[in-house]
């Protein structure tokens, strides 16, 4: 049976998303209050910063103990990254593949991010069409996989780390120039996949038209997936066995209502508290959503929020989309993995 947002919950944040514009208008962030639930995450009367502008398009944060903020530009081949003592600098060029073909290649650089445990920085390369790691005390770059029987990946877009090591991660058309009908397009499905270095990429789900956002409940026997498919825009979630496979999936949130009045974006990037709390970019903006996805608040800028991550001990959530991205001070501390 599925789990959808409340007709309550669906009204009340399609009213606070469709807010955006004016928010946008002002150059600010604004968190709307559903639920007194939300006190316990967001805290109240916090002041959200614009911490970087200028990005072609903000896309995968994660925060990096020592290092700041690190989040990608795609079109713009970089991974920046932001600290409060120095700003905005350059962090990786490329961050995906140099001399592509635009004719071919939509985005070059890199989409979402994430660590290891061993510190290692975890790259989706929508350009280079693989999973990399980056090795962030030497700066030696590896490709993990990128190919699945034989056949190259179409542009890796999101990631998640699960405690074993496993890599749970989603490869849409969105890189590539042309979509489903790119002439360099080489696998017939837009995947969903698990890989170890043992096993390689193995495909979890090829039915999505648009996987996108991914991550793992605390426990680690949910595995949610963003669809950012725009006939049709939800969130699925599948449960996973104890291998981490999963043993059947459904829809989780239906994001159509959400869609009116041209509310900018689609399903695309979450992340999830550690009391199972999700954060979820949906048409408008972000929604903040109970484990059983009731809505208790949503957050708007006025343009498409593309992902987010927990950092600063906790005490903050970074938000990407658009040109720019965004620090919100968090109630207490998550302590889960970007």
């Amino acid at each position: 049976m599925s789990i959808l947002i409340g007709r309550r919950g669906v009204l009340a944040a399609g009213i606070l998303l469709a807010a955006a514009p004016a928010a946008a208008r002002s150059s600010s962030v604004v968190v709307h209050r559903l639920s007194a639930a939300l006190d316990q995450v967001i805290r109240p009367g916090s002041v959200i910063e614009t911490i970087a502008t200028g990005v072609l398009w903000a896309e995968g944060p994660v925060w990096v103990p020592e290092t700041g903020l690190l989040f990608s530009d795609p079109p713009a081949n970089l991974i920046r990254c932001w600290t409060r003592a120095h700003g905005t600098r350059a962090f990786l060029s490329p961050s995906g593949v140099a001399n592509t073909d635009p004719t071919l290649v939509r985005e070059p650089g890199s989409n979402g991010l994430a660590l290891d445990d061993e510190g290692g920085l975890l790259i989706a390369n929508s350009g280079g069409r693989s999973l990399d790691r980056l090795d962030l005390k030497t700066g030696r770059r590896t490709i993990l996989v990128d190919r699945h029987v034989g056949k190259r990946f179409n542009s890796p877009n999101d990631l998640h780390v699960a405690r074993d090591g496993a890599i749970y991660f989603t490869d849409p058309p969105y890189g590539l120039a042309g979509g489903d009908e790119s002439p360099i397009k080489e696998l017939d499905q837009n995947g969903v996949y698990r890989w170890t270095a043992a096993s390689g990429a193995v495909l979890i789900d090829g039915t999505l038209t648009r996987p996108n956002g991914i991550a793992l409940s605390p426990d680690e026997r949910l595995l949610y997936v963003s669809v950012s498919d725009e006939a049709a825009p939800r969130i699925m979630v599948y449960d996973l066995d104890d291998r981490g496979f999963p043993l059947r999936s459904r829809m989780w949130l239906d994001a159509k209502p959400l869609q009116k009045d041209g509310a900018p974006g689609l399903p695309d990037g979450m992340k999830i508290h550690r009391d199972g709390t999700l954060f979820c970019s949906v048409p408008g903006g972000m929604m903040v959503l109970t484990p059983e996805a009731e809505a208790i608040g949503s957050i708007v800028s006025g343009a498409a929020i593309s992902n987010c991550a927990f950092g600063e001990d906790g005490s903050a959530l970074f938000l990407t989309g658009a040109d720019r991205a965004f620090r919100v001070p968090l109630q207490r501390p998550p302590k889960m993995k970007n």
